[in-house]
């Protein structure tokens, strides 16, 4: 699969995002995408067309009834960064 990334493995192109996309930029990171975070892949998606911006960490928990510490229990690493990076979506700001 040929996909346009940035330097740090973000797609170029919101366009070229589905969810084979997801679990191929996933598995790049050494992580297999279940449901529950595909799951949260599509709330981050629906939270970004509706503002225009990546949500929060606090407020992405708070919307999608899933606490910060279970965030980071599910991603290990900046839970926002890796939503946003294999859904296709822009680096959250504030993550560097």
């Amino acid at each position: 699969m040929e996909l346009n990334l940035d330097g740090e493995g973000f797609l170029l192109d919101r366009d070229d995002w589905s969810e084979e996309v997801a679990k191929e930029l996933a598995k790049q990171d050494e992580i297999e995408i279940d449901d529950q975070i595909m799951d949260l892949i599509h709330q981050a998606r629906h939270m970004y067309e509706e503002d225009g911006v990546v949500p929060p960490i606090r407020k992405f928990a708070k919307q999608t009834g899933v606490s910060s510490k279970e965030l980071y229990d599910i991603f290990k690493r900046g839970p926002m960064k890796l939503i946003c990076k294999w859904g296709g979506l822009p680096k959250p700001t504030g993550c560097v």
